[in-house]
């Protein structure tokens, strides 16, 4: 982990493997298409309105905090992305999975619909492009996936294998529903009654995001 120097403008980027070999073909077929924003690093309690050199200077602190350099793992970066919302929002939009906890025992199997309540206007809706969400150890799944979007990046995502080679990783699925299975594999319990881990769900189009505790627990 490093910082970067707040007083230039810097890019600095993690390209995947593909984009590694997109980029080296120098043809133009690098592009990027998509991006998202955060503020993860802004502590907004720094903005002082009663500085006494007047208004330029109400955010001084928050422009000289260091930046983080970028880091490939999205669960512990840009948590808090930016979001574009309709003018005249007056409540930020916010999930409900329908649980404030999850708990499962080994096999068992649970379909999760989120919804988003305070967005464009209706109390409850479900988003177009529809939901992120990340199981942070995918060992105590047998079974995680999303349905319902068909988009090239859900597609690919949804593909990924829950298989991890005993290894704590964790796994993110795209979709409106999402389905979940309990581990049935009783070694990786040892001499626990349970497992724990967490879930975080991310609406694509509002930005609203949630995270839950999740337990697994062992059938004799």
């Amino acid at each position: 982990m490093g910082y970067l120097n707040n007083q230039v403008v810097t890019v600095d980027a993690i390209l995947t493997t593909k984009g590694r070999e997109l980029l080296a073909k120098n043809d133009g077929s690098f592009r990027i298409t998509q991006f998202a924003l955060a503020d993860d690093e802004i502590d907004y309690t720094l903005y002082n309105p009663n500085n006494s050199q007047g208004t330029s200077y109400y955010g001084q602190a928050i422009d000289n905090m260091p930046l983080l350099e970028a880091f490939p793992n999205d669960s512990q970066t840009m948590k808090y992305k930016l979001a574009t919302l309709p003018r005249g929002t007056a409540v930020l939009p916010v999930l409900d999975l329908g649980y404030s906890a999850i708990t499962l025992k080994q096999g068992a199997s649970l379909a999760i619909t989120p919804q988003t309540l305070n967005y464009l206007g209706n109390t409850t809706a479900f988003e177009t492009s529809g939901y992120s969400a990340t199981i942070a150890d995918v060992r105590t799944m047998s079974t995680f996936n999303g349905v319902g979007i068909q988009s090239t990046a859900a597609t690919s995502q949804n593909s990924t294998s829950t298989t991890t080679l005993g290894t704590n990783v964790s796994s993110t699925i795209i979709g409106t529903q999402i389905n979940l299975r309990a581990t049935t594999v009783n070694t990786l319990f040892g001499t626990n009654a349970s497992l724990a881990t967490t879930l975080t769900v991310v609406g694509l189009d509002s930005g609203a995001r949630l995270t839950i505790p999740v337990t697994i627990t062992k059938t004799t």
